[in-house]
């Protein structure tokens, strides 16, 4: 999967790993050259915009380019690099096609961290994180997000509890009689995170390990039972609107 990168009057926006700063040259991609050069016919001289996820977002201009090779020229910052609301999701590993768009969404909507887990009833046996960072960092190009997501290895969900931490955890639990997340969420802000189960629900098992656990609340969505790519961006809809950078200030 490759998406043109963001392109306005000031030219394509693309991330990168180099520092940025202004007359810092800064290599693209293969990808970005070949694109930049092959298909946008670009060449020295034109604008880009860069940004790192740390020091803001940057007008720029193409210093070099041949066929898979290209080098750009920061010029000066366009906009300040902005703190986010911490928000995580955590994800039961489905089917690839589904895993990717809710890549895509999520980081559209303001995740900072995407960690797919593996559930007793996961029907997917592995996950391409490679590829859902690259979903995440294009999807992050198009939104003007000035981060891109950290996308997690997939790991077991009892490893990930058991490492977990403090951060609130708010699990959707349709079929446990779990209070509507607008209550759940009262009083509540930042960092936040969001877990999502598998097709069919958590086993009994592992529903009642997540409950036993201090930083866990169950909540539920409304009336109806949602998939899994559904509820992980209704969810994540939700905290935004509720208390998250839909409302921050």
């Amino acid at each position: 999967m490759s998406t043109p990168p963001a392109t306005t009057a000031t030219g394509p926006r693309l991330f990168t790993d180099a520092a940025l700063a202004a007359g810092a040259e800064v290599p693209a991609t293969p990808n970005q050259a070949h694109y930049l050069g092959s298909v946008m016919r670009r060449g020295p001289g034109d604008a880009v915009r860069l940004f790192n996820g740390r020091d803001g977002e940057w007008a720029a201009e193409i210093a070099a380019i041949r066929k898979d090779r290209a080098t750009f020229r920061a010029l000066a910052q366009s906009r300040p690099q902005a703190p986010e609301p911490e928000l995580r999701l955590v994800l039961a590993a489905v089917k690839r096609d589904a895993m990717d768009w809710v890549a895509e969404k999520a980081t559209e909507l303001g995740v900072t961290h995407i960690q797919p887990v593996f559930t007793r009833r996961s029907i997917a046996e592995r996950v391409n994180t490679a590829r859902l960072a690259s979903i995440a960092r294009e999807a992050a190009e198009q939104c003007e997000r000035l981060a891109v997501p950290e996308v997690a290895e997939a790991r077991p969900l009892h490893a990930v509890l058991d490492g977990w931490g403090t951060t609130p955890l708010l699990v959707a639990a349709e079929r446990a009689g779990a209070p509507p997340l607008r209550l759940a969420l009262h009083g509540l802000r930042p960092p936040l995170a969001w877990l999502v189960g598998p097709e069919g629900g958590f086993e009994r098992a592992e529903l009642d390990d997540l409950l036993r656990r201090a930083f866990v609340s169950p909540v539920a969505l409304g009336p109806r039972i949602l998939r899994t790519e559904t509820a992980a961006i209704a969810g994540l809809a939700a905290l935004q609107a509720l208390c998250g950078d839909w409302t921050w200030d």
